[in-house]
């Protein structure tokens, strides 16, 4: 399994090439910029996030004016990327928990005083509740310098469908064997092309470009596509049972208004066997006179 998952990663990176450009964020935010970058990116587009972070710089004077904003109005603001609540939830809950565990926004000094200079130090540091993962991993490769790709739930269903993972494997987040395959100096580039067939695939998932390209990566994926549902065509019976119903109730409105006749009632037949008793008149006239 691990070597075929090699082979169908380093295939994916040549084949992602030859149809996405991919973008380069710019390295020289903090950290706490990262993050908050990574909370708008996971679901959208890079243009959208530049766009929506824009936003946040130019109409808010401090992140922590970002973080007391409300829900709605935050949402409101950030109606340029896909999933406008979701980011501005993202956004929020990120700015919050951070807050309340280091009571700065300047991570990097929070990181000098507590004297973390090492990578996986740093990471730990960055895992505060609330902030998520593809955040985490975007700050790590971008503002730490590590070598980690960040992955967000489209990347994590397009490799389910292209064998590189198991659907219990895509339940943890992330994608085993990733940093392992791509060098550290084709990580960004490749982070970026993954990114972007993730996003095609959670919008599109029946796009026969999207599965063009799924299928160019592994063709025996065609049986792990997705499926549309099959829709169900009315029967004939079904038409000819409301016709019949139809009828039905036409003829009952016609005979609602006439009055029924009565039937005569018919008086009980006197069994067959039995004999008919005779009046006491009838037997004297029978007899003879003397």
């Amino acid at each position: 399994m691990s070597t075929n998952r090699a082979t169908l990663i380093s295939k994916s990176h040549r084949v992602l090439k030859k149809h996405y450009k991919p973008f380069s964020p710019p390295a020289e935010r903090s950290l706490f910029e990262h993050i908050l970058y990574g909370c708008l990116l996971e679901n959208s587009p890079s243009d959208q996030a530049d766009q929506a972070f824009a936003v946040l710089l130019q109409t808010y004077f401090d992140w922590n004016e970002v973080r007391v904003t409300s829900l709605n109005e935050l949402a409101e603001r950030l109606s340029c990327v896909s999933d406008p609540i979701d980011s501005a939830r993202r956004v929020k809950t990120a700015l919050q928990n951070l807050f309340e565990q280091y009571y700065t926004f300047n991570l990097e000094e929070e990181l000098k005083n507590r004297n973390q200079k090492n990578l996986g130090a740093a990471i730990k540091f960055l895992e505060v509740p609330g902030v998520p993962e593809f955040a985490i991993q975007y700050t790590t490769q971008h503002g730490l310098g590590g070598h980690s790709i960040p992955v967000n739930r489209g990347v994590l269903h397009a490799c389910v469908v292209l064998g590189i993972l198991t659907a219990n494997e895509a339940v943890k987040g992330r994608v085993p064997g990733l940093e392992r395959t791509i060098p550290k100096v084709k990580g960004i580039e490749f982070a970026s092309l993954l990114h972007q067939l993730g996003l095609d695939f959670a919008r599109s998932p029946f796009s026969p470009n999207v599965r063009n390209i799924l299928l160019e990566i592994a063709p025996d994926a065609k049986s792990r596509l997705p499926k549309r549902a099959k829709k169900v065509a009315p029967t004939k019976t079904s038409a000819k049972s409301k016709k019949t119903t139809s009828k039905g109730r036409e003829s009952a409105k016609k005979t609602a208004g006439k009055k029924v006749a009565k039937r005569p009632i018919k008086k009980k037949s006197v069994a067959s066997g039995a004999k008919k008793k005779k009046s006491p008149s009838k037997k004297l006239t029978k007899k003879k006179p003397k």
